[in-house]
């Protein structure tokens, strides 16, 4: 007969584990920040294969850079970091960013009801992943993630007031995607 017993383990000595590359730690902490980390991927992706593939880039980069984590700090922030400057690059590589005047998008706004509070979390990212990937990125990092214009704008290498431009526009197709 086989038995297996579960031994507990601390945080530290997973990631210790994952820095001498063994296999076990690698998959548990997979399997237990798969769920979250792939919310993350789907923000910044236009569908679920997209997001697959940041996500795995993402748990690539995690697993080569675990032995830069520091014991002390979040190891899910840490990753979750590691995950969106992943989406971020992914973004980078694959689109043409647009531009546009930021006085063109202070026109289109608009003071009306939210539409996002009656929809549901599926509604919501189906929406969010129909936007152009110009626009999901700065609605993530803005809306999300908390970051600045300032800070997006260098981020995505873009002019904080096109960031701002972005924004606006994000939340103008999203009101008309979820009003549907």
């Amino acid at each position: 007969m086989d038995y297996t017993l579960s031994v507990p383990y601390q945080e530290f000595d997973l990631v210790a584990a994952c820095v001498r590359n063994e296999r076990w730690a690698q998959q548990k902490l997979y399997e237990e920040n798969y769920s979250k980390l792939m919310g993350a991927s789907l923000r910044y992706s236009n569908n679920e294969e997209d997001a697959l593939d940041i996500l795995h880039e993402g748990f690539i980069k995690i697993f080569k850079n675990i032995d830069k984590y520091q014991q002390g700090t979040s190891l899910q922030a840490w990753m979750n970091r590691i995950v969106v400057n992943t989406a971020i690059d992914f973004y980078r590589k694959n689109i043409r960013r647009r531009t546009d005047d930021i006085e063109q998008a202070y026109q289109l706004s608009s003071d009306d009801a939210d539409a996002i509070s009656q929809c549901s979390e599926k509604e919501i990212l189906a929406a969010i992943q129909e936007l152009s990937p110009a626009y999901r990125a700065v609605f993530n990092l803005y809306v999300v993630e908390g970051y600045a214009h300032k800070e997006i704008a260098e981020i995505l290498q873009i002019n904080e007031s096109t960031s701002r431009s972005n924004l606006v526009k994000a939340r103008l197709k999203l009101k008309e995607l979820l009003s549907r």
